[in-house]
């Protein structure tokens, strides 16, 4: 909305100020910037205010608006006189206002920096969270335009606004004057400011999904007559789950004496059903699709899964279409996932709700599922079924132009009834938050991603997302370090998948291997090896071993101290008649599945060549089988679902109303076959769902990756525990202020908004303030220079080229090392001069000689989606030509630093590899803290390379550093909640 010529004309009207919020019920609202345009809104929303809200506002009886006070309720200068109004339809719900004031409370201009705010929400809104998400918009604008403090004057019976103040997280002051509670926020964001603010984007952002997930209604718009439309088909797959709740379809078409449609009422609009719909499905051509959504939002629908194509995946007009779809869809306060989406499903038993053009839909299980592609989207649902695993929801965003795998997190955390989330993502829109939502959802309970689109460079057609220039191997990393179990293809997603939701995690990463086939075992025994683990010898039990026998063993290694996990490996075994017995799966299934209902809470894995039912009957099996012990993980997990279960809200009338924890609480462990699951699995007894089950695969591969991710993840589970922290001794050695007086003097010397890099002697000295001593160098012009160089510097000296293309390239001859004295520093001079150019083109330079020791290199850099993040490696061929590079995000803490040197595959050079000497990896650790302080307190430090770093056996050497200052790039992780816009 633009400006009238009759408001300030030197501030323009502040577009980015205006947001799409997720308010605690999980419908969505919009704030904007109120102008001149809105008198007759304010007057309309003033008009729905009870007197009693009216006065709490001003303090007295006040029915009306007079034309004076709506005057100065729609002219702001977005600068002394600001107000933010939250909308819904086009109408308000709820403003803010702040004027400035001085020290007696007179209004006042800048440099006066506190302001006097009042709000002011609709009765039937209040208790949305519209209040205090008006105050996070509202004190970001204020710090943008230079306010420090917010004062505001309080009834004291007006506990509602008294609360929103006091539960914000900032530093306040309050006292009791004239019969109202003063109240003084200073608005300067606190951790507990950013806690609070996170924490009610996690609820509403869940509960935003759940609404869409657990539905009390849905109508499937575009249900055709003919069988086999897309519409139709959405309908018929709602009623063949059995879904809980009301189903209507809808079409325009239909003829007006239509009455039913598959069984269920057939309407031409939804404003001829007269009861609330919670959840439409829209299956029309894209053209129709507005005229679909604006029927939803008049007649109050709360969520979208929108199924028509022809959006972003089109092109530039396509991808306007789909941005305007969902500014449609969220100005009515509703949601949606796609468009272009294959569906969602919900299989908990209060709800049953298949939404997809899925056929059949999944057994209930303990694994979510989130999908940014259709197709892959119907291989991993087919693919589950077919190894008996259940899920508890499932969503295929299509074009993911509103709700995200963020949103999917957000719900996952909080959702009791699923143990294991699983991801296949082709972009990342918000890096940042997509990894602090991930670390906090592995602390309790796995999350496994696929990342397609990793080497393209591009990203795919219909994701309109802010493009990231971080290697796919520095995602990798950066997703490790926040917990996730990141797979390469969506076969080992789902092997992973399945062990994950139905075994305990393991202790370490010994494994006892056995089976009845020695060649089964020592393949398994090579891929352990392979994956990192530590395997014990395979214990053979002959070609000849009963099931009571592999039940023998079984129980002999789950009792067995020494092991973590147990890997069991089966081929078809030779009975009495010598002959091989390809069938019996059943009885085997029951032996390990009564060996492991007696055993310790340790994983198991079967590995089994050609023995029919053998995945099929262990599922059997193990519906019947004695829950397994609880590890300390799975506690931990529990109690987080019991906490997320207390905390949610759910709006009355839906099945999640009904029964908030939909699942039994105890994870189903599901199972490797490539046959159907059992006739009766979406229908199997609670017993069913018990833990215990154990996976099957069909290459001792496979199992054994799968258990290595395993392996991994419960190690980072016990590490996350103990977070790390940044020692207290740095402070006493860093200059922060000096650092900021120093970087602001660079940047106003550079009039390129892109920044400048900084000289050697520059970023010698900003490195300083933070106890980072690079090594001097002088200039050497000519022969002359440099013998001036050495002899301040002291023998043996270095002399190296700076030119860029010859920088740290030792093997062009650019660098000589270890000239002890005068003469050889000549003939030094000269050899280069001689091989490579002239000395202006070679730029040389000498510097005093450093200890001996491993060549490394420290870089940090900012990349504008993901955030700052540490990189580090070995100099040279390992990290330049093998790509043996570590990272980690910023601020690192001493965990980080410590895994970051041991994470390389190189890592073992610095240890004392072939009898070398270890270095001095503690003073490498204090570098890399150092400088992630560095670019963590001042963003505008946009890249450092420490190159080389020479770590000897007692400290370290700089010998190398480049360092470039840029204004920082925006951060979109630590404003005011908003939802994206693709």
């Amino acid at each position: 909305m633009e400006p009238t010529p009759e408001q300030s004309p030197h501030h323009a009207y502040p577009d980015h100020w205006e947001a799409d919020v997720v308010l605690r019920d999980g419908g969505t609202a919009r704030i904007r910037p109120i102008t001149t345009d809105d008198a007759e809104r304010l007057v309309s929303f003033y008009e729905q205010v009870s007197d009693e809200s009216k006065y709490y506002r001003f303090f007295a009886p006040y029915p009306r608006l007079s034309d004076r006070d709506v005057h100065r309720f729609t002219h702001h200068d977005y600068v002394d006189r600001v107000g933010l109004a939250v909308t819904i339809g086009g109408e308000f719900i709820g403003t803010v206002r702040y004027d400035r004031i001085d020290d007696t409370g007179r209004p006042a201009s800048a440099p006066a920096d506190e302001a006097e705010v009042a709000f002011l929400v609709q009765d039937a809104h209040q208790g949305r969270g519209v209040a205090s998400a008006l105050l996070e918009h509202i004190a970001a604008v204020a710090r943008e335009r230079g306010i420090r403090r917010f004062a505001a004057e309080v009834l004291p019976a007006n506990n509602k606004m008294i609360k929103v103040f006091r539960d914000g997280g900032y530093t306040q002051r309050r006292s009791f004057e004239d019969g109202s509670v003063h109240l003084t926020l200073d608005l300067e964001p606190t951790e507990k400011s950013l806690a609070v603010q996170r924490g009610r984007e996690q609820r509403a952002e869940a509960r935003s999904v759940q609404r869409l997930l657990a539905p009390g209604s849905v109508a499937v718009i575009g249900a055709g007559r003919n069988h086999g439309g897309v519409g139709r088909t959405v309908l018929r797959n709602l009623l063949a789950a059995g879904f809980t709740g009301r189903t209507y379809a809808v079409n325009r078409a239909f003829d007006e004496g239509l009455a039913t449609l598959d069984g269920v009422p057939a309407h031409r609009s939804l404003g001829e059903i007269d009861e609330q719909v919670d959840l439409a499905v829209i299956a029309v051509p894209a053209h129709r699709v507005p005229e679909a959504v604006a029927d939803c939002g008049e007649h109050g629908v709360q969520g979208l899964v929108v199924l028509s194509a022809g959006y972003a995946e089109r092109g530039a007009d396509g991808r306007e279409l789909q941005r305007e779809l969902v500014r449609q869809a969220r100005s009515y306060g509703m949601r949606i996932i796609g468009p272009n989406a294959f569906g969602i499903i919900n299989t908990a038993e209060s709800v049953r709700l298949n939404a997809s053009l899925a056929p059949e839909s999944p057994a209930r299980g303990r694994i979510g599922l989130f999908t940014q592609s259709g197709a892959i989207g119907i291989a991993l649902l087919s693919g589950l079924h077919r190894r008996g695993a259940g899920l508890s929801s499932f969503i295929s965003a299509g074009n993911r132009a509103d709700v995200s795998g963020n949103d999917f997190l957000q719900y996952s955390f909080e959702d009791p009834d699923t143990d294991v989330a699983l991801l296949y993502l082709e972009s990342l829109g918000n890096p940042r938050k997509f990894t602090r939502l991930a670390r906090r959802t592995a602390a309790v309970k796995p999350v496994v991603v696929v990342k397609g689109a990793r080497h393209s460079g591009s990203t795919p057609p219909g994701h309109a997302v802010p493009v990231s220039r971080i290697p796919d191997a520095t995602v990798s990393a950066l997703m490790r370090q926040a917990g996730v179990i990141r797979v390469d293809t969506v076969t080992e997603m789902v092997d992973a998948g399945l062990l994950l939701a139905g075994q305990p995690l393991p202790a370490g990463p010994r494994v006892a291997i056995l089976g009845n086939s020695e060649s089964l075992g020592l393949l398994t025994y090579d891929a352990c090896l392979a994956e990192g683990l530590r395997p014990r010898p395979p214990i053979d039990l002959t070609t000849a071993a009963s099931p009571q026998d592999f039940r023998d063993a079984l129980a002999e290694a789950l009792a067995d101290g020494t092991c973590d996990a147990v890997i069991v490996t089966a081929i078809p075994w030779v009975g009495e008649n010598g002959e091989a017995e390809t069938g019996d799966g059943q009885v085997l299934a029951e032996a390990l599945t009564k060996a492991v209902a007696g055993g310790s809470a340790k994983p198991v894995a079967v590995v089994h060549v050609e023995i029919g039912g053998l995945a099929e009957a262990l599922a059997a099996a193990s519906s019947t089988a004695a829950p397994r012990p609880r590890t300390a993980t799975s506690a931990a997990r529990t109690r987080a679902a019991t906490t997320a279960t207390t905390t949610q809200t759910t709006t009355t009338g839906t099945p999640a109303a009904r029964d908030t924890n939909t699942g039994t609480g105890t994870p189903e462990a599901p199972e490797a076959t490539t046959a159907p699951a059992t006739p009766d699995a979406t229908t199997a007894p609670e017993a069913a769902l018990r833990p215990g089950r154990i996976p099957a695969y069909p290459a001792a591969e496979r199992a054994v990756r799968a258990l290595a991710e395993a392996v991994k993840y419960a190690q980072w589970r016990r590490q996350a525990a103990v977070p790390g922290k940044v020692p207290e001794f740095l402070d006493d050695t860093i200059d922060e202020a000096g650092a900021a007086a120093l970087i602001e003097a660079q940047l106003a010397t550079a009039p390129d908004p892109r920044g400048r890099p900084l000289t050697h002697d520059e970023a010698r000295e900003l490195l300083g303030r933070y106890g980072v001593d690079v090594r001097p160098t002088l200039p050497a012009p000519d022969p002359e220079a440099a013998v001036a160089a050495a002899a301040r510097l002291g023998y043996p000296v270095a002399l190296k080229t700076t030119a860029p293309h010859l920088r740290h390239r030792a093997d062009l001859g650019g660098v000589r090392l270890d000239l002890a004295d005068e003469e050889a520093l000549r003939r030094a001079y000269g050899d280069l001069t001689d091989l490579l150019g002239k000395p202006a083109e070679l730029l040389p330079v000498v510097q005093a000689m450093a200890p001996r020791g491993v060549d490394t290199v420290v870089r940090a850099s900012i990349d504008a989606a993901a955030g700052a993040v540490l990189s580090f490696g070995l100099a040279g061929a390992p990290s330049e030509l093998l790509g043996d590079t570590a990272h980690r995000l910023v601020p690192a803490t001493d965990r980080d630093a410590a895994e970051l040197i041991r994470s390389i595959r190189a890592a073992p050079v610095l240890f004392g590899w072939r009898g070398s000497a270890p270095v001095d990896t503690a003073a490498l650790e204090e570098l890399l803290l150092r400088l992630s302080r560095l670019v963590d307190d001042h963003p505008e430090v946009v890249s450092v390379a420490l190159e080389p770093v020479v770590v000897a056996p007692q400290g370290l050497t700089v010998l190398g550093a480049s360092v470039r200052l840029a204004p920082p790039p925006a951060r979109n992780d630590l404003g005011p909640r908003r939802l994206p816009n693709y």
